[in-house]
């Protein structure tokens, strides 16, 4: 059984609260028909503060999809080695060790991959599977996790590495005014996020079954619009609504394991906003408190995308896992709408690692070249 490690987390250094949101939303849209409608939507996502890669005055910028690609790329290649060296590090492997490498993101652009550029200047092996997963939105760091699993379920001494960096600030358009646009520019934060799933050994969530699940009829209700410049943001009222759909699936998926998905130990799920939470909460007749680790991350972080679920879970490692045997469900939310649902048991390797910082803040490129040349 394949078990997934302690992720390791960075967060970009510019800071943007929710009172500094609803002021920009109120200087940039005065004349608004729907402002006061949006101003409360976003005040009650219960987002207190937000990481973005480059500073505020610069991201209501708009210069043009080729600049906004190029910086993607730029600051993906600054963030992402760091917290893969953590994240390798908790697992206590080396990049020799690692068979396939997932990388999941959708808010930006490369080919080749960041698999590609990651095998090449990092130290994994050339045979190093590349598996880039970039449709999937917030639901990716589910999939990867699931795919991680088959992978170690076909291979059983096979490790696999996640990454999910998600620049999510790099999609902002400031013609957008529809009132889910304005909402979505105070709920959707910046940040890096890497685990390793090993398929011997470890301490973490033991995987033991995975499974998706597919709301019908629903495809545009989160998407993007692919036009000049770059990726716009459709999002429809109706999403926190799919709970209503998704918990059951959830419930069906851990019947034929003998689990009772409303009686599980510990629940790392994607927070795309509150009410998901609420609603999740009350169909699976559960109290607020077993979804505090992604509220915490809806509340330092916002929405990270398919980060969220490794962020949530590196909490629950720093408030000092859970016993051994404890059961769990780890699931990711996107478009499609689309769950990606894991259950998994919690395991105590041989050997635990030592105590690891549980984020870094990584400077921007240029403050790197600045550092180098200091050196």
């Amino acid at each position: 059984m394949a078990t997934l490690c302690r992720p390791a987390i960075a967060v970009p250094e510019h800071v943007i609260t929710m009172e500094e949101t609803v002021e920009l939303a109120r200087s940039l849209h005065p004349d608004h028909p729907q402002l006061e409608l949006a101003v409360r939507l976003i005040s009650n996502t219960g987002v207190r503060t937000r990481r973005l890669v480059q500073p505020i005055e610069t991201t209501l910028q708009h210069p043009g999809f080729t600049t906004r690609n190029a910086v993607y790329e730029a600051e993906a290649k600054a963030r992402v080695p760091e917290v893969v060296r953590r994240a390798l590090a908790h697992a206590e492997l080396t990049p020799r060790d690692i068979d396939m490498i997932v990388y999941v993101s959708c808010t930006g652009f490369m080919m080749p991959s960041m698999t590609a550029w990651l095998i090449n200047t990092m130290g994994f092996g050339s045979q190093t599977r590349q598996l880039p997963i970039a449709q999937l939105g917030c639901a990716a760091g589910g999939a990867a996790i699931n795919r991680a699993h088959d992978f170690c379920s076909a291979y059983p001494q096979a490790n696999v590495l996640i990454v999910a960096c998600e620049f999510c600030s790099l999609c902002y358009q400031p013609t957008d005014l529809a009132v889910g646009n304005l909402l979505s520019n105070g709920l959707f934060g910046d940040a890096v996020a890497a685990a390793v799933v090993r398929g011997e050994g470890g301490t973490g969530v033991r995987l033991e079954r995975n499974g998706s699940h597919l709301v019908p009829e629903t495809e545009d209700w989160i998407s993007y619009a692919v036009r000049d410049t770059g990726f716009h943001f459709m999002l429809d009222k109706r999403v926190p609504g799919t709970m209503s759909v998704l918990a059951p699936a959830m419930r069906e998926m851990a019947e034929p394991h003998d689990w009772d998905v409303s009686g599980l130990d510990f629940y790392i799920v994607h927070a795309g906003g509150p009410r998901i939470l609420d609603d999740l909460g009350h169909y699976l007749d559960l109290p607020a408190d077993m979804f505090r680790y992604s509220r915490a991350t809806l509340t330092e972080r916002g929405n990270i995308a398919s980060a969220v679920i490794f962020d949530a879970l590196d909490r629950l490692f720093e408030d000092g896992g859970a016993e051994q045997g404890a059961r769990g469900v780890i699931a990711g939310f996107g478009p499609g709408i689309t769950a990606e649902i894991a259950l998994g048991t919690w395991s105590v390797g041989a050997a635990e690692s030592g105590q690891i910082e549980r984020e870094v803040i990584l400077p921007t490129p240029a403050l790197l070249a600045s550092s180098d040349a200091v050196g």
